[in-house]
C-alpha cells in the first residue's frame, strides 16, 4: 500500500483503548485514531490512512514496544484474516470490554434508567466453538504483505487459486485459509482436501469479477453429537466433475452424514432461493438442547455457537418467568428455537418470522418434539404484528424478541406498546440498536435486568438480554 500524500507518520504513540469493529484506539490532541490489530499498552509508529475532522484511521508501521496485556495469536492468518481480531487480547480482557460496550451503549444511546448490569456470561469454548462456516473459492487469491515479502516483491507473487474468507469490505478478494480454529479440526481437513483435489484435477475456481468457474463456495455445519453437513456450491454445471469431486469427498470423509450440492449461476452467493440436492445421506442434521431436538437444514438459521446458545436461551427463559398460563409472542422466531424452548412452560406460543422456510422448520421442530401449543406465521414483522393480529390472537402476557442487527421497526415497537404485555424479553446481537429501541419503550416499560452473553470469543460482538416490566405507576 502506497502512502497517501499529506497523511502523517505518527511515532512512538501508546494505544490506550478498545473501539468498535474490533479496533484499538489512541488520541492525539482532540482527535481519535482507530488502529487494527493492537491492544492497550502497545507503543507503536502509525501511518495514517484516513484523516477526517474528528478522527483518523491508521495502520501500524512498527511496534516500538508490545503491551504486557498482549497475548500471542493462535491463528497463522491473524493480521490478514478479518475475523478474530481480539486473539491478541486475553479472554478476560475481551469480556471486560464487551461488558463495557453494553454499558456504554445502553447509557449513552438508550439514556434509560438501568439496574446494575449483571456480569457477562463467558464462553467455555474460546476456540472451535462455531457450528457453521462458509468458505469462498477464488481463482485469484488475496496477496498479503507476508506473501509479497516472501516472494521478494509484488511482481514475483503468483496469484493462484485459493479457498477461504473474504477480505473485509472486499467482495472480490479472498484470503486462502490453511488453518482456522473457529470450528473443530475436521473443517480444515475437508477444506484443504477439496482445494488440493481441485488443483490436482484442474477444476476451475470461481472468478468473482467475471462470475465464471466451477467451484464457488462451500458450507460446513456440525452438531454437538458429531453429525456433519457439507454443502458444495458450484458456479456452473459439469456433472462429471461435480460427481467425481463429491465421490472423492464421500470416500475420504465417511463421517459426513449429509453431503449436499447446489448449482448457483446467479450474481449473488445466497442459496435460499435455490434447490439443494442430496448426493449422500440426509438433507438435514439434528441438534439437541436439553431434551429437545432441532432439525437443521442447509438453509436453516441456528445460533452458530451451540453451547452458548443454550446459555442465552436459558437466560431468556428465566427472564420470561413463565408459570404455564401465559400467551407468549416470539418475534423474529427464526426456526422456532426459542419458541419451542419455552413452550412447555407457557399456555401458548406464537412465533413470527420473515423467512417462510424458517417457519416450516419451526413447525417441524414442534412436531418432532411433540409440542402442540405453538403457532407460527411467516411474513414481514411490521406487516403481520399489528392491532388486528393482537385483536385476533389475544394480548400477549410476555413478548420475547430477538431482532436482526438493525433492531425493531418503529411500527413493531408501537404495536408492542399497544399490546402492553406484562413483560418483554429483548435479546439482541447489537446493543446499540437495542438501546435505541429501549428508549422508545421507556415511557411504558422499565428495564429490570441486563444480562450480556458472549457468543463469539475473539470478536467484538456481544449478545445482550434485557428484561422490561410494564410500569404500573
Amino acid at each position: 500500500m502506497s502512502k497517501k500524500k499529506n497523511l502523517p507518520l505518527i511515532e512512538n504513540i501508546e494505544i490506550t483503548g478498545i473501539a468498535a469493529e474490533g479496533k484499538a484506539l489512541t488520541r492525539i490532541d482532540d482527535c481519535v485514531v482507530f488502529v487494527p490489530y493492537c491492544v492497550p499498552g502497545d507503543i507503536v509508529d502509525l501511518q495514517v490512512t484516513k484523516k477526517k475532522h474528528s478522527y483518523m484511521e491508521a495502520r501500524v508501521e512498527r511496534f516500538v514496544k508490545y503491551s504486557d496485556r498482549r497475548t500471542a495469536p493462535v491463528c497463522p492468518h491473524f493480521g490478514n484474516c478479518g475475523g478474530c481480531k481480539w486473539q491478541i487480547l486475553p479472554y478476560e480482557e475481551q469480556l471486560r470490554y464487551k461488558q463495557q460496550q453494553v454499558c456504554d451503549n445502553l447509557t449513552r444511546i438508550g439514556k434509560v434508567e438501568l439496574p446494575e448490569i449483571s456480569p457477562i456470561i463467558g464462553s467455555k469454548k474460546i476456540y472451535e466453538y462455531r457450528n457453521k462456516l462458509e468458505f469462498t473459492f477464488s481463482n485469484r487469491r488475496w496477496v498479503s504483505w507476508d506473501d509479497i515479502h516472501a516472494a521478494g516483491g509484488i511482481d514475483n507473487v503468483i496469484r493462484d487459486n485459493g479457498v477461504g474468507f473474504h477480505i473485509t469490505n472486499c467482495f472480490d478478494k479472498v484470503l486462502d485459509i490453511s488453518e482456522c480454529h473457529l470450528m473443530q479440526p475436521l473443517n480444515n481437513e475437508i477444506r484443504n482436501f477439496i482445494r488440493d483435489y481441485a488443483i490436482h484435477n484442474n477444476l476451475s475456481f470461481f472468478d468473482l469479477r467475471e462470475q465464471t468457474g466451477l467451484l464457488r463456495t462451500m458450507i460446513l455445519r456440525t452438531t454437538e453429537s458429531g453429525e456433519v453437513m457439507l454443502i458444495i456450491v458450484f458456479g456452473e454445471e459439469d456433472v462429471k466433475s461435480q460427481n467425481a469431486l463429491l465421490e472423492a469427498v464421500h470416500g475420504h470423509f465417511p463421517e459426513i452424514s449429509s453431503l449436499l450440492y447446489v448449482i448457483n449461476q446467479k450474481a449473488n452467493d445466497t442459496i435460499n432461493d435455490l434447490e439443494v440436492k442430496v448426493f449422500y445421506g440426509k438433507d438435514h442434521i439434528m441438534e439437541q438442547m436439553e431434551d429437545l431436538q432441532f432439525k437443521v437444514g442447509p438453509k436453516s438459521f441456528y445460533q452458530t455457537n451451540t453451547t452458548q446458545a443454550y446459555q442465552l436461551y436459558k437466560v431468556a427463559r428465566e427472564a420470561a418467568r413463565l408459570s404455564g398460563n401465559e400467551l407468549v409472542f416470539d418475534l423474529y422466531t427464526g426456526t422456532g428455537t426459542i419458541a419451542n424452548f419455552v413452550a412447555r412452560r407457557a399456555k401458548k406460543v406464537i412465533g413470527i418470522e420473515y423467512v417462510p422456510e424458517a417457519i416450516e422448520d419451526a413447525k417441524v421442530n414442534s412436531a418432532i418434539n411433540h409440542i402442540d401449543n405453538t403457532l407460527f406465521f411467516a411474513g414481514d414483522m411490521k406487516d403481520i404484528l399489528n392491532r388486528e393480529f393482537i385483536n385476533l390472537h389475544g394480548r400477549p402476557d410476555v413478548i420475547i424478541t430477538d431482532p436482526p442487527r438493525a433492531g425493531m421497526h418503529e411500527d413493531v415497537i408501537n404495536t408492542i406498546l399497544f399490546a402492553q404485555p406484562q413483560r418483554i424479553v429483548y435479546v439482541s446481537c447489537n446493543p446499540a440498536t437495542q438501546a435505541r429501541d429501549l428508549s422508545l419503550l421507556d415511557a411504558e416499560y422499565k428495564v429490570t435486568r441486563v444480562q450480556p452473553v458472549d457468543m463469539f470469543p475473539h470478536t467484538q460482538h456481544v449478545e445482550n438480554v434485557v428484561t422490561l416490566e410494564l410500569r404500573n405507576d
